[in-house]
């Protein structure tokens, strides 16, 4: 009788422990002034727009329910003039407010997408916030995270800082910095 071959061992890539020391963390990464633009780049920026697109559907349907909103019983505010012409003002107000927002979240896709170290890092950080405001609701007023509600902005958050914060954005994003 013959004993079978072994198998051979199967090749794999090196893989990255749980952990890593934080002076590995923190030793910087290669500059490279013609590195390619990482998927992760593209993806954050493209999450980005759909979050924008999203502000975009909220500004809509508000400015559609608008009437709807008016007519509700406690929707008056103290020292609000409960006119038709007040309230158009306010809608006016609440979307102008909400356009200057989405352009800035338009003009900082586009800086991420470009590249830019400060553009990335305040999309990260509006990103956490948003996160921790969802979660503060949930936890401190029992707000419930649904389909209809919050659960959407969301995913584009966490999914943006994953994006983000990826080792091969920040090494696009830092690409030109000198060392």
């Amino acid at each position: 009788m013959t004993t079978p071959e072994p198998s051979p061992v199967p090749i794999r890539p090196e893989k990255r422990p749980a952990f890593e020391p934080p002076a590995r963390l923190l030793r910087p990464v290669a500059r490279d002034p013609h590195m390619r633009r990482p998927a992760s780049v593209t993806a954050g920026a493209a999450l980005v727009l759909l979050r924008v697109i999203a502000g975009v559907v909220v500004l809509v349907s508000l400015a559609a329910g608008w009437d709807d909103l008016r007519t509700q019983a406690g929707a008056a505010l103290e020292g609000f003039d409960p006119t038709p012409e007040g309230w158009n003002a306010a809608l006016r107000v609440v979307l102008a407010v909400g356009a200057a927002v989405l352009l800035v979240d338009l003009l900082l896709a586009v800086l991420v997408f470009l590249g830019r170290n400060w553009a990335r890092v305040i999309v990260m950080c509006i990103s956490v916030l948003s996160i921790s405001t969802v979660f503060g609701a949930w936890w401190v007023q029992g707000q419930e995270i649904t389909l209809e509600g919050s659960f959407v902005s969301l995913a584009i958050d966490i999914l943006l800082l994953l994006a983000l914060s990826s080792r091969s954005a920040a090494a696009y994003a830092r690409r030109r910095e000198r060392p």
